[in-house]
């Protein structure tokens, strides 16, 4: 699996569906479970693994995100580490609800959110730089732990996608418009070596 390469391949996999998000509200820091669709995406991925073995994998301290990468585990005789880093964004007042919740109790708010969710986050939500801060810290450890090698890393829609406009050099700002979401156990693969980053694919799912 690893290569003469120094520069580390990371898979970036979106845990499974969890019941908030069947309903399209926001997690954030709230540990909750996955649902049975969320588990079949977890055994999605570690089948994925198994035909794509990777040299070791991460995931964020969220019990959601550890789940998930579960059966790549167990296929790949690996143990996953933990990164508090790689947690969701808290999302203050909005957690465990709906934009459109949020929408009929303070519209002006919630539409400033949707024009620039950077500059106008949720009310006492974490601010998305110091999130995307932290987590594309939490990758270039986890690249520099593992040089030449593949690596799974399983966590969180936000996170990630934040993350992912830092390591591109897309406005912050934009993570909404430019990165709709991530699809639960899809795969993202990002190549890093001293410190830069290119996009090998985005999203893809990992079964048909």
């Amino acid at each position: 699996m690893s290569t003469t390469s120094r520069s580390t391949t990371l898979l970036l996999a979106r845990h499974g569906q969890t019941v908030r998000h069947a309903e399209n509200r926001y997690v954030g820091v709230s540990d909750v479970a996955l649902t049975d669709e969320g588990r079949a995406q977890a055994e999605a991925l570690g089948r994925w693994a198994a035909a794509h073995p990777v040299d070791a994998i991460w995931t964020s301290t969220m019990s959601r995100a550890v789940a998930t990468a579960e059966p790549a585990c167990r296929a790949l005789g690996l143990t996953a580490q933990r990164e508090p880093g790689l947690r969701e964004c808290d999302f203050g007042v909005v957690e465990g609800r709906t934009l459109a919740e949020f929408e009929l109790e303070n519209p002006v708010r919630a539409k400033a959110f949707q024009a620039d969710p950077v500059s106008f986050p949720f009310p006492e939500a974490e601010d998305p730089r110091t999130a995307a801060a932290r987590g594309t810290r939490a990758l270039r450890r986890i690249a520099a732990a593992h040089p030449g090698e593949r690596v799974l890393v399983v966590a969180h829609n936000t996170l990630l996608r934040l993350v992912l406009c830092t390591a591109l050099s897309i406005p912050l700002g934009e993570y909404r418009r430019v990165l709709p979401s991530l699809g639960n156990a899809a795969i993202t693969a990002l190549r890093m070596e001293d410190g830069s980053a290119a996009l090998l694919s985005l999203n893809v799912p990992c079964a048909p």
